[in-house]
């Protein structure tokens, strides 16, 4: 059901649809979307012609020169999973890095690029699954980049407070920088150079992103800044159909992406909250916070020293999630005291972009497209008017470490599409952007729709509150009664400078036939069925 709320206090209520429906970051892209559900295009169809605009309406979080990952239920089918995550050049040599006295990879450099993976994965799973054809599918992405759109507020906040990193580089600075300075909101802004890329690859398909023109000056951009990047690195590039990983909460079964990515941490952090007594009532603020931030430190504890590519290293899901693994976690968490926080030698990005769909048959998907950092590594080809991602810099540069870099390896990946199920069908598809987040949000967000009985609307715009690096950070929303009760707890409390992450999420209510839709008001995106 649908919980009525306070009109007063402003916020917005859920969508409704009862034939589809699509949650993006950008309402462009949610009525592309809506759009193309409502011309017979499936859930795909629609997710990837949202995506595509995004990675031009939205270039600070997202872009083909980006990652992405799939979650997918075909017609109510248990869900399946699709890793597009590129892999490091075949020439890295981690003891280069290491004799230069380097703890972590520059950010903002040829070495954090690793091989884009998100044109491979969309091509493959519209190959699969798609019925619309590839132009059709990108064609508002095509028209926003030859003839400009105007940009959203919420990507103009963004694309200001990045004006320093986009410097770093001419090309970037003449593309992202017109007349000098950032473009600000309601200013139209073309990208011809990604429109003709985008033609080429709805024409010709992947091989017009991993081979010819488009890879050849990448590679060439990437060496000439010092990388070891071949054109063979982008050729072989494959990403992989995978099966999710699951565990309970409460009614409900969370499915998750398997490592690389981060997903069984979000798993991890609800079985350890499943111990605890959540509902609405049972706990003031301050103790729920202090619930999930501890959980959420002894989870991310566990990723750090254990997550990676497990085609390089074993990552132990199994074990990590089983009552054995769990009790004995579970038991360092006290009402009273505060655990230390680990050391984190990860950099923080606090940008992506998630969407969900849901179409008239049933299919559902979940969705995650990042180039890590804000406008992620800065590097910038103009003839292909691609922007690649800086997802290389999240290896750990420490010999042995299973996120240790190597040849031809995926680094530990953050973003992950997420999908509950109940009774073995799927019930909702969510995700919630922000870097690191993404685990604690999904953990903080399934509570507030299971324990709390919030519907998803309301479950995404509940103020945040996000434990690392050292901090407890919460948005002012909680305000300062609940700040003092965490500092008395023991937290280091500081206020979030930046909204925390983002999200998208719709319920399907079954018994009624509804669809209902959540868009996170952080950003410029909404929500719409039909």
């Amino acid at each position: 059901m649908i919980p009525l709320r306070d009109y007063r206090d402003g916020g917005r209520s859920p969508a409704l649809g009862s034939n589809g429906m699509v949650a993006t970051s950008h309402p462009q892209a949610s009525l592309a979307a809506l759009d193309m559900l409502r011309r017979g295009g499936n859930a795909v169809d629609a997710a990837l012609t949202a995506v595509a605009l995004l990675s031009v309406i939205e270039p600070g979080m997202t872009g083909i020169g980006g990652d992405c990952f799939l979650m997918l239920s075909l017609k109510g089918a248990p869900p399946i999973a699709f890793n597009g995550s590129g892999a490091t050049p075949e020439g890295v040599d981690l003891e280069q890095y290491l004799s230069r006295g380097w703890r972590e990879l520059p950010a903002r450099s040829a070495h954090a690029v690793t091989v884009p993976g998100a044109v491979d994965a969309w091509c493959r799973i519209h190959a699969a699954h798609g019925s619309r054809p590839l132009d059709e599918i990108l064609a508002p992405a095509i028209e926003a980049a030859e003839e400009g759109y105007l940009v959203a507020p919420r990507v103009a906040h963004d694309w200001a407070r990045s004006v320093g990193e986009l410097k770093l580089y001419p090309a970037t600075a003449a593309q992202f920088l017109p007349g000098g300075a950032p473009p600000g909101a309601g200013a139209r802004f073309a990208c011809p150079a990604l429109g003709r890329t985008l033609r080429a690859i709805a024409r010709d398909g992947r091989s017009a992103f991993y081979e010819g023109a488009v890879a050849g000056e990448l590679v060439a951009l990437l060496r000439d800044l010092g990388g070891s990047h071949r054109p063979d690195d982008f050729a072989r590039h494959r990403g992989l159909w995978v099966e999710p990983i699951t565990a309970p909460y409460r009614s409900l079964e969370i499915a998750e992406c398997p490592p690389n990515g981060q997903g069984g941490i979000a798993l991890l952090i609800l079985r350890l909250l499943a111990g605890f007594d959540l509902a609405e009532g049972a706990l003031d603020p301050a103790a729920r916070i202090h619930l999930l931030a501890e959980a959420t430190k002894l989870a991310y504890r566990q990723r750090d020293l254990l997550f990676g590519d497990p085609d390089h290293s074993a990552v132990p899901i199994a074990a990590l999630l089983s009552d054995e693994s769990v009790g004995r976690l579970r038991a360092g968490i006290a009402a009273d005291r505060t655990l230390p926080f680990e050391r984190v030698d990860l950099p923080a990005h606090p940008d992506t972009t998630c969407l969900s769909v849901v179409d008239r048959d049933g299919t559902v998907v979940s969705l995650i497209n990042s180039i890590y950092q804000t406008f992620g590594s800065s590097i910038y080809a103009p003839g292909a008017g691609v922007l690649l991602h800086n997802r290389g810099a999240g290896f750990r540069l420490i010999a042995g470490h299973p996120n240790a870099l190597a040849p031809g390896k995926r680094p530990m990946h953050t973003i992950i599409p997420g999908m509950a199920l109940e009774g073995g069908r799927p019930v909702m598809p969510f995700g919630v952007m922000g870097g690191h987040y993404q685990a604690a949000g999904h953990a903080q967000f399934i509570s507030h729709v299971v324990d709390r009985g919030f519907d998803v609307q309301q479950a995404i715009d509940a103020p945040r509150s996000f434990a690392y690096g050292g901090v407890l950070e919460l948005e002012p929303r909680h305000g300062m009664a609940v700040r003092d009760a965490l500092t008395a707890l023991g937290h280091p409390v500081e206020w979030a400078d930046e909204p925390i992450g983002g999200g998208q999420a719709i319920y399907i209510d079954r018994a009624r036939g509804v669809l209902i839709g959540g868009s996170d008001s952080r950003k410029d995106g909404c929500a719409l069925g039909y």
